[in-house]
């Protein structure tokens, strides 16, 4: 999943989110005002759209697995095939970060 991707996914899921918690909010204050069967209706009405909200963030959780997963299968192959070019890179990059630190 590329990271355009994933934030597309991401505001998807925010504004599906705010939706639905919209969605709940209107349910349960029109709950309050009822009683009975009308209230149970509302009720479950909520909880329906809580679990499917729940289920699409399993699902968004999951394709991030999966990407980070594959990232670092991605990584450990190109580590295991270039081994000196990693060593040089970290190095490099060590070398960086002391110099920025050591300015401080």
């Amino acid at each position: 999943m590329t990271a355009a991707k994933f934030e597309r996914s991401r505001e998807a899921l925010v504004k599906d989110f705010s939706d639905v918690l919209g969605e709940a909010e209107t349910l349960l204050k029109q709950a309050a005002k009822e009683s009975g069967e009308k209230a149970s209706d509302l009720r479950s009405q909520v909880e329906a759209k809580l679990r499917s909200a729940k289920m699409r963030l399993g699902d968004l959780q999951d394709d991030a697995i999966d990407s980070a997963k594959a990232a670092a299968r991605a990584t450990d192959d190109y580590v295991r095939d270039n081994p000196w070019q990693a060593i040089g890179v970290a190095a490099a990059i060590g070398f960086l970060v002391g110099l920025v630190v050591s300015r401080r």
